[in-house]
């Protein structure tokens, strides 16, 4: 007992020897939950109705969806097709039913809070309409920018305005701030000295309380009548979740909450779902996978992509609006929706040819059609393999060669849908994520010195000394093909990435570009061979010895070229593959076509980089390029498990392996190596 005291941590030793007195009922009523969420299922979607939805609310048998992309409100009927409810906005977010049973809307694009009565008819009731700003008022003059988050209760409406960082009210025809005076962190007695990071959701919680997703400071907090501002949970610190004890738990990036009846608190956290307060003692748990992606089934085993909203009903189901995987989806232990599955989902998605059909991309300099050197292509391995501890992953874009500090543009036009598209400022891998397509390794809304673009659309935040520390790019804002997004920085290319977020196909299909060719063949430079112990088997790359008893690994060396590229650049490939032949030279039965075994029409999971690529593979910003491909594993689409050689029933003898390593313009290079089975 004395050793386990001894290494307890403070907090939770203090909560051991307090256990026997705690009364949870001071933070949560003990859930009563009417049915086990032990299924995701999905409610609409799957007739890709939805561009993004967002908010989500629920009354009865009848669900309502914010869809940001497509500026409208769904309605749902006892889990019917969707219909267009209203029309006519600018990127709506969270909304929430008032007591007379109109929807309220916190339209993010518009910069205003509006109604949708029982017709669908739409007004504004606070904010003027395309004018951001801040200020308090009478409601139709004051003034928000780009709120996200919105809460009624009785009379009261209560506002998350974003990219203020404050939280308002409006009630009797007024708008007055409750809490935040400017972007930072800081829990006070007084809410107006209370300070938020881009406050993204609202809930009303027991009380009178209303819990705020501070998305930017990775925390959960809490606003009470007065304006007082505490946590309820979350360190602070990240990007990794944790889940455990109220003052322990980590969150990555909270997005929305909802509160069931029974008081138990839901919230999207970046790509999962979590709890707080189904058990005696307060805890944060996560109940779905944290990794981005789609599944239905058993909620443990359930992943989503950008959950945006959540809404309870008098169930207790929840509800989610899946944002990037364009659905609403339900946790519930009743027969609501229907359990998609993963392959039925991925005939719904888009392909890359209906990808091009959306609008011909400009290169993203000036002049427009100039074409430019690719200096990289997707499934490239990034990092190096040494051992099975390394750390690589797939590139998952296409590199475009630009000079340092010159201005990159977009190269269609888009909004912005993420609340925070702006990620990694002022690193190497800064980034802006629009709906479809993402620009890395830029100094987004700034020249070469680093100086800001006085454009008021990207909102910098400085330092002391008035250097920028922070860029927010607000939800709604709209950028045209062609508009500047800064400018290049030292890695000298646009890293440019097509497909929403977790859906990202090779920009080569995706995006047809002016004067891109490619008539080089790829080079193979090697042909090697390993058992399953990656022992290598000896050859003198013109033939091998291989014993039918074993498993083989074939791993081939090769790059590719393109039209107008430097002879140093090495590219990889698009596919590769073997086929297995008899002397003559004739395909065996089972060998009539190549077996393709890697593919890059999609990206696939970074996990697999490492089936991919063999030890001594490595890429990056500097050094050697060395692509050792892995060709007996198979990789293609979402597909990834480990394979060897498909020796099959041959007869020992004498055989020719013919190694193909091809480019996406259909460029295909072959080898033969003589092959001995014995």
């Amino acid at each position: 007992m004395k050793r386990l005291l001894k290494n307890l941590s403070a907090p939770k030793l203090l909560i051991l020897l307090l256990l026997p007195l705690f009364d949870s009922s001071c933070f949560f009523r003990q859930s009563t939950t009417r049915l086990p969420l032990d299924k995701a299922k999905t409610i609409a979607g799957m007739n890709r109705e939805f561009g993004e939805p967002f908010g989500i609310a629920v009354r009865k048998n009848e669900i309502y969806v914010s869809d940001g992309e497509k500026g409208v409100i769904w309605k749902i009927v006892n889990n019917s097709i969707p219909q267009k409810f209203a029309s006519g906005l600018d990127t709506p977010s969270q909304i929430a039913f008032d007591k007379d049973g109109n929807l309220i809307i916190a339209d993010t694009g518009s910069h205003s809070i509006k109604k949708a009565d029982l017709n669908g008819s739409v007004s504004t009731i606070a904010g003027v309409d395309g004018k951001p700003g801040y200020r308090d008022g009478g409601a139709k003059s004051a003034l928000f920018r780009a709120p996200v988050g919105i809460a009624v209760s009785g009379e009261i409406i209560y506002v998350a305005d974003t990219y203020n960082d404050r939280i308002r009210v409006i009630e009797n025809g007024a708008v007055s701030t409750l809490a935040g005076n400017r972007k930072g962190f800081a829990d006070s007695e007084n809410g107006i000295k209370s300070r938020f990071d881009t406050p993204c959701s609202l809930a009303i919680w027991s009380e009178g309380k209303i819990l705020v997703a501070d998305t930017g400071n990775r925390r959960i907090r809490v606003i009470e009548a007065d304006g007082k501002t505490w946590t309820l949970t979350g360190s602070g610190n990240g990007p990794l979740m944790r889940d455990g004890l109220l003052s322990e738990a980590r969150f990555a990036q909270p997005a929305a909450l909802t509160v069931n009846e029974s008081g138990v608190i839901y919230v999207s956290d970046e790509n999962a779902i979590r709890v707080i307060g189904r058990r005696a003692l307060p805890l944060v748990e996560t109940i779905s996978q944290r990794q981005q992606g789609f599944s239905d089934g058993k909620t443990p085993l359930s992943r989503f992509n950008r959950p945006s909203g959540l809404a309870a009903d008098r169930k207790e189901n929840v509800f989610i609006t899946d944002s990037s995987n364009q659905l609403v989806r339900v946790l519930t232990g009743s027969p609501a929706g229907a359990e998609v599955s993963r392959s039925a989902y991925d005939k719904t998605q888009v392909k890359a040819k209906e990808f091009r059909q959306i609008s011909h991309p400009r290169w993203p300099f000036n002049p427009p059609d100039k074409k430019r050197e690719i200096a990289g292509t997707m499934g490239e391995i990034r990092g190096e393999i040494e051992d099975d501890q390394s750390q690589a992953w797939f590139h998952n874009g296409l590199d475009i060669v630009g000079g340092y500090g010159e201005t990159a543009r977009f190269i269609r036009s888009e909004k912005v849908l993420q609340p925070d598209a702006v990620q990694n400022f002022d690193t190497s891998r800064e980034s802006l994520r629009m709906p479809t397509l993402g620009y890395i390794h830029i100094r987004i809304g700034r020249d070469v010195n680093g100086k800001p673009y006085s454009d008021p659309r990207f909102q910098f935040s400085f330092d002391s000394d008035g250097s920028p520390i922070g860029l927010r790019i607000p939800r709604g804002v709209k950028f045209r093909a062609g508009e500047p997004i800064g400018s290049l920085n030292k890695l000298n290319h646009v890293h440019l990435v097509a497909g929403r977020a977790g859906k990202e196909m090779n920009p080569l299909d995706a995006l047809v570009f002016t004067g891109v060719s490619d008539t080089r063949l790829p080079i193979i430079e090697d042909i090697s061979f390993y058992n399953e112990n990656w022992d290598q088997i000896e050859n003198d790359g013109s033939d091998v010895d291989v014993d039918l008893t074993r498993k083989v690994r074939l791993v081939v060396t090769a790059y590719d070229q393109m039209d107008g590229n430097a002879s140093r650049r090495r590219l990889g490939l698009y596919r590769l593959g073997y086929q297995i032949l008899g002397e003559d030279t004739s395909p065996l039965n089972e060998f009539r076509n190549p077996f393709w075994t890697i593919k890059f029409d999609e990206l696939n999971n970074n996990a697999s980089a490492g089936l991919v690529y063999a030890p001594g593979s490595k890429s990056g910003a500097t050094g050697k390029t060395v692509f050792r491909y892995i060709v007996t594993n198979v990789v293609s689409g979402k597909v990834s498990h480990e394979n060897f050689l498909k020796l099959g029933k041959l007869d020992r003898g004498n055989y020719i392996l013919r190694v193909f390593a091809a480019d996406f313009f259909g460029n295909t290079a072959s080898k033969d190596i003589a092959l001995t089975i014995n």
